[in-house]
């Protein structure tokens, strides 16, 4: 397996760089390493057999690479007839070699003459190439992108045969089915296309992060008394970026579970995966991962099912070189990648530096757990200049050569135009003024550039103060780094932090939350981020809990005191909205009305005004008792005089003198007249 490139700043890009075996007998071992170099080293005595030095290895640096299958080779080596002493010699070498660029473009190298074969340009990718399969029979060439397309290419005519749109996110990776009819495909989801009709056969749940390798197990189903139809049964493996898990899927029928039916967890990201195919259903598959940690994990599993818990390797191995002294203590050998010989009872391990890796067949007779080889490799660390005078050829520059300046690649760098300030400054020195100083010449450069780039610095610089601080406990630089209040720049800190890092964070933060509640606010903006973005490395870790004991504890407080705290939130609120309102209602005035009644107090000088006015008002009372008594007497008189006519009808005179007094007015009697007729 190519292992993908991590030389880019994207946090999500897998671990290691680009390498592979050869496939014939693994007499050859690829490298693209970071400095954007092919080397080609021979496994059987060590030498760097050819290097290759790209014209835009700068910009256009190998993101992944792929042998050409055996088979293939075999067809395409006797193509030139001219030189048929060439083609017996090449018989037993392998020739392509498929390289993937972070520019979109897809070189083919021939290791037999040494120079660039042909380039795979025209319509296919416009962005980071991430993996390379080639077809074992119909010698196309597979490919997949950022731009979210995988792209399938006519070698020969060096054109696109097919492209479609692979995932909503970009493409991380593919694989080839054992009959050459199918083809894997992941992203953020794993998807089985037919290669014929180029659409999805089946779909599966996929990792958190991105797909980083894909690989067929089995060549036949376990049960072999059901008719096979090539797919249907057959287990695949998978792995993923920041993830400790390699999942192992099965292809079942539509109604069935679409989750992964077992899993082998490792100590770190998988950064090369080798495995020896399972052909029946008795066989075990053997498994060698190359972790980032620079160890190599090997398991022996037969696949039959679902399996509930993770599977833990049955031989660890690790490389460390010899303590030589008292003093002197061993120190690890980071391995690189690790491939199955043909034999399957051995394993060519590659250790050491990219720029000169030491390569090694390791029997595996051994039934320890654990092998921890002791190698010196001191004197390995110059390379050996008598094998690249002889074996290195440099390419030969052609007229159709791009001279790259530094910048994005696969872009030349924007020339910015000259500020206005530098300007003045000419025109000064020109004018024969007085001489520009040091610092005014500082001040006319483009400064701005750098203001520009502080919130990458930061980005950048965030992750490794944070890393210094956890590791040296320091109080000051991790108060500047975990006091900050912009969400964007806690979760890209988050992102780019090593992994080994985010146990010794998750307990700062817990000792910072039992603090101040004003610094809890801030840790919980770090905690969430923390467990959002590592949730998945998180998950494996079998002392999970354990290790997270107070934090689990102090939530857990939290949350039980939240509900009386929320209650007493909603009745101090009902309260406040009632106060008020009341405040309101009573400092509210109507606008628009007039009084109906003013009082006015008076003065006490006004008093004699006043008693006279009493004394009119006396008077005035005693008149109006005078005039109701009248009106009483004239009421009384008529009433008499009505009586007297009922009782003596004839007596006329009487009525006569009565009719008169009423006409004369002379109705008002005395007050001895009023008692007797009463």
């Amino acid at each position: 397996m190519a292992a993908g490139g991590g030389g880019s700043g994207d946090p999500l890009a897998p671990a290691g760089v680009p390498c592979a075996f050869s496939p014939h007998s693994q007499a050859y071992f690829a490298l693209a390493s970071t400095d954007g170099h092919l080397r080609v080293w021979e496994t059987a005595n060590n030498r760097l057999h050819q290097e290759y030095v790209p014209s835009a290895h700068l910009s256009g640096t190998c993101t992944c690479l792929a042998w050409a299958p055996a088979r293939l080779q075999a067809k395409e080596s006797p193509q030139r007839k001219k030189r048929k002493s060439e083609a017996v010699g090449t018989n037993n070498q392998t020739d392509l070699l498929a390289l993937g660029t972070a520019v979109g473009s897809i070189l083919l190298y021939s290791t037999v003459k040494g120079e660039l074969h042909s380039k795979l340009v025209s319509g296919g990718h416009d962005n980071r190439v991430n993996c390379i399969q080639w077809h074992q029979d119909s010698g196309c060439l597979y490919s997949c992108s950022d731009d979210k397309h995988i792209v399938e290419w006519n070698v020969q005519a060096c054109k696109v045969k097919c492209k479609w749109k692979g995932d909503n996110s970009s493409v991380s990776s593919l694989c080839i089915s054992p009959d050459g009819k199918m083809l894997l495909s992941a992203g953020r989801t794993i998807k089985l296309w037919v290669l014929e009709t180029k659409e999805v056969y089946r779909h599966f749940t996929g990792h958190a992060t991105p797909v980083s390798s894909l690989m067929f197990t089995t060549i036949r189903p376990p049960n072999e008394s059901q008719p096979f139809d090539g797919i249907t049964g057959l287990y695949f493996l998978s792995g993923a970026v920041h993830d400790r898990l390699l999942n192992v899927w099965q292809v079942r029928s539509e109604n069935k579970e679409k989750s992964a039916v077992m899993s082998f967890t490792v100590t770190d990201e998988p950064v090369y995966i080798d495995l020896t195919l399972s052909e029946n259903k008795e066989e075990p598959v053997k498994l060698a991962v190359v972790c980032r940690d620079g160890q190599v994990h090997l398991f022996e599993h037969i696949l039959n099912g679902y399996c509930k818990k993770p599977l833990t390797s049955n031989c660890t191995i690790q490389i460390a070189t010899p303590g030589k002294g008292k003093k002197s203590t061993p120190k690890p050998i980071p391995i690189l990648a690790a491939g199955f010989c043909s034999d399957k009872m051995s394993l060519l391990l590659v250790y050491g530096s990219w720029f000169q890796p030491t390569i090694e067949r390791v029997a595996l007779n051994s039934r320890e757990p654990h092998m921890c080889l002791v190698r010196d490799i001191s004197n390995c660390w110059a390379p050996k200049v008598e094998t690249a005078i002889t074996k290195v050829r440099t390419p030969v520059m052609n007229s159709e050569a791009k001279v790259l300046v530094p910048g994005i690649p696969g872009h030349h760098a924007a020339i910015k135009p000259a500020p206005p300030q530098t300007e003045q400054v000419e025109s000064k020195r020109k004018s024969g003024g007085n001489e520009v100083s040091i610092e005014e010449r500082l001040g006319a450069m483009d400064i701005d550039a750098r203001k520009k780039g502080k919130d990458d610095l930061q980005t950048n610089s965030f992750p490794v103060l944070l890393t210094q601080g956890l590791e040296s406990n320091d109080f000051e630089m991790l108060n500047k780094v975990l006091q900050t209040r912009n969400v964007n720049l806690i979760k890209k800190t988050v992102l780019r932090m090593p992994l080994h890092t985010v146990i010794p964070l998750l307990q700062e933060l817990t000792k910072r939350l039992q603090g101040h509640p004003n610094s809890a606010v801030l840790m919980v903006q770090w905690l969430k981020c923390v467990l959002t973005v590592h949730a998945s490395y998180l998950s494996t870790l079998p002392d999970l809990v354990p290790q997270l004991g107070t934090l689990y504890q102090l939530m857990e407080s939290r949350v039980k005191t939240f509900q009386k705290l929320s209650h007493l939130h909603g009745k101090l609120i009902l309260l406040i909205t009632q106060v008020t309102a009341s405040e309101k209602t009573k400092g509210a005035t109507s606008p628009g009305q007039k009084a109906k009644l003013v009082y006015e107090e008076e003065s006490s000088e006004e008093e004699s005004d006043d008693e006279i006015a009493d004394k009119d008002s006396e008077d005035n009372w005693d008149e109006d008792e005078e005039e109701s008594e009248s009106e009483k007497d004239e009421d009384i008189d008529e009433e008499g005089d009505e009586d007297a006519e009922g009782k003596d009808e004839e007596n006329g005179e009487d009525r006569d003198i009565a009719s008169e007094k009423e006409l004369n007015g002379d109705s008002d009697l005395d007050p001895e007249n009023e008692s007797e007729e009463e």
